[in-house]
């Protein structure tokens, strides 16, 4: 079931609510940069379709999961679906795209750089990637589906070998969304003390990832009962866009061919 793991939220799950609502406002703000000839690399679930989709003059979306094309398909007939793991980016000709979305995926990918050349091959000049990856400096514990995480430094380098012409912003939490992150580091620090011998840093993510998926759930939805007013009163507006700072959770980053 590879949209109800704690990796790719759920907007179906209450106790996902805090993190899908911080993906979704990637999705808010990139309705209003957003035009033309579009394509999204990893849509998922595809909550975010509906945000920018009435802005977009023709839609190719890439996803390497089953349920994305059953499902997808059958609410928007009419938009291309590209069934593919990435990168390479297979079967799309140079210069194509007007605007590139690409949110929450660069992380689990390990041909980074192959991944931004590829961005940066398909889109027209003067085309923009829109690209959201969590600030590695407010990772909690190891995420074994993630490759990799980035710091700003290691993502400002990253970018500047295939982009001359780029913004890093932050997405950020106020009081309310910043509470609910606070109250689940304590809860996942608190478990983490049983892994005396580093464990989660030195065994193979292979063997991570059922153990990080049961424990994760089991932490959310004791999350929900403890906290339930908090977190069926957080919304997107919890979240904003601002410049970054200690308190970025997601880097975003908009990138110019």
């Amino acid at each position: 079931m590879y949209f109800f793991s704690t990796e790719v939220t759920s907007s179906r799950i209450l106790s996902d609510r805090p993190l899908y609502l911080r993906t979704k406002k990637a999705y808010e703000i990139a309705k209003e940069l957003v035009y033309g000839n579009v394509l999204e690399i990893g849509c998922g679930e595809g909550y975010g379709i509906n945000q920018y989709y009435r802005n977009v003059e023709k839609l190719t979306l890439i996803d390497k999961s089953d349920y994305s094309f059953r499902v997808l398909r059958e609410n928007f007939p009419e938009v291309t679906f590209l069934k593919q793991k990435i990168p390479p980016l297979t079967n799309i000709a140079d210069n194509q795209f007007d605007i590139v979305l690409s949110f929450q995926v660069i992380e689990h990918i390990k041909h980074d750089h192959l991944y931004l050349q590829e961005i940066y091959r398909v889109l027209k000049p003067g085309g923009k990637a829109l690209i959201t990856t969590p600030n590695a400096s407010k990772s909690i514990a190891r995420n074994p589906w993630h490759y990799k995480e980035y710091d700003f430094i290691e993502l400002e380098t990253l970018l500047k070998k295939y982009f001359k012409n780029f913004e890093i912003k932050g997405i950020e939490g106020n009081n309310k969304a910043n509470l609910y992150y606070l109250k689940n580091k304590d809860k996942v620090e608190k478990l983490l003390r049983f892994d005396i011998f580093g464990l989660q840093h030195k065994l193979p993510s292979s063997f991570l990832k059922i153990p990080y998926e049961i424990l994760n759930r089991k932490n959310r939805k004791q999350l929900l009962e403890n906290n339930r007013s908090l977190i069926e009163e957080i919304n997107s507006n919890d979240y904003k866009l601002n410049s970054c700072t200690d308190k970025t959770l997601d880097f975003f980053c908009i990138l110019e061919k």
